[in-house]
């Protein structure tokens, strides 16, 4: 099922270029072709080269994370004893240690581990391969018949609902379409703004740290918060400087006005019209109900929610009970 899922979301965010480039007089079957084109081509740069830098990023990381223990406990943690009275058997990270260290001996060998448990099982490895296969081929069939799958879905609705429902559903994917085709490019070009930004002041794991951070700036403010937070343990924890932290505020400040005042009002706006506090607490109640899956779920069904809710209350606006 999650082929299909991933396979309906491209053609949902690939149609409304389709239909822009079929509006300049170009055949839809090219139209399709170029815009599959370009969704493929972005996959196959995402898995040949930015995964295995983050895989690697984030192997070195945990190789680290012991050494960096190490000098938490000779340095950090006598200062806050002296001037804050904290325990040190407070911040017993013994354990903590012992278990990176297994974490990252593992780690090494998971490529070989996958790849032995593919070989032992033929099933999964054609199930895998099928899997990676359908995802496109499923992608290109619904961007060349999106408007008619839709047309026929409008077609099957009540006469006497069909104005309703097709209004709301107009509604609900300009909210939806708009939002998500926005925040996509906003969390990627924040990613790499906050990736550069650590590299030029020399920061090691620039890019896990910096993608990270663009990846969860679909919530306001959580990206900033996690990116800062993050980048200022690394940079404590490599440079020993608080001038460090002041570089990376710096960075994060640069890429959060850029968004505030740049990419966001121009790519997003206030499409889902909702309080960013809204916004938080949908993403919080959706992972909390329904996990990962709700948390990508939670925006979408929030807005859909919005707009349902907004013609509830035109509706109620001109009943007889608002007017009496």
């Amino acid at each position: 099922l999650t082929p299909f899922l991933f396979a309906a979301l491209l053609a949902y965010l690939g149609d409304p270029l389709i239909d822009r480039l079929e509006a300049r007089k170009i055949p839809r079957a090219w139209a399709v072709a170029l815009v599959f084109g370009a969704i493929l081509f972005s996959l196959l740069l995402l898995l040949l080269f930015l995964i295995p830098m983050l895989t690697h990023q984030f192997k070195g990381l945990i190789q680290r994370l012991p050494t960096h223990i190490d000098w938490f406990q000779m340095h950090v943690l006598p200062w806050l004893e002296t001037h804050l009275g904290v325990e040190p058997e407070s911040f017993s990270l013994r354990s903590v240690q012992t278990k990176l260290v297994a974490f990252a001996d593992d780690i090494g060998d998971l490529a070989g581990s996958l790849l032995e448990s593919f070989r032992a099982s033929s099933t999964a490895l054609i199930t895998w391969m099928a899997n990676l296969i359908l995802v496109p081929v499923v992608t290109f069939y619904l961007l060349r018949d999106w408007d008619l799958l839709v047309a026929r879905v409008q077609e099957l609705l009540p006469r006497h609902i069909e104005p309703v429902v097709s209004k709301l559903a107009r509604e609900s994917d300009d909210v939806i379409g708009a939002f998500l085709r926005g925040q996509v490019i906003v969390m990627a070009v924040l990613g790499v703004i906050y990736s550069l930004g650590l590299a030029l002041i020399g920061l090691e794991f620039s890019l896990l740290i910096g993608m990270l951070a663009g990846l969860v700036s679909f919530v306001p403010y959580l990206g900033l918060i996690t990116g800062i937070v993050v980048a200022s343990i690394a940079a404590l924890m490599q440079f020993h400087s608080v001038l460090s932290l002041v570089l990376v505020c710096m960075v994060f400040g640069v890429g959060q006005l850029i968004s505030d005042f740049l990419l966001t009002p121009k790519l997003v706006g206030d499409r889902i019209g909702l309080h960013p506090v809204a916004v938080l607490f949908a993403v919080l109640a959706g992972g909390h109900l329904f996990g990962f899956f709700g948390i990508l779920l939670a925006l979408p069904v929030t807005a859909v929610i919005a707009v349902l809710l907004r013609h509830a209350h035109d509706e109620y606006i001109k009943s007889v009970l608002y007017s009496d």
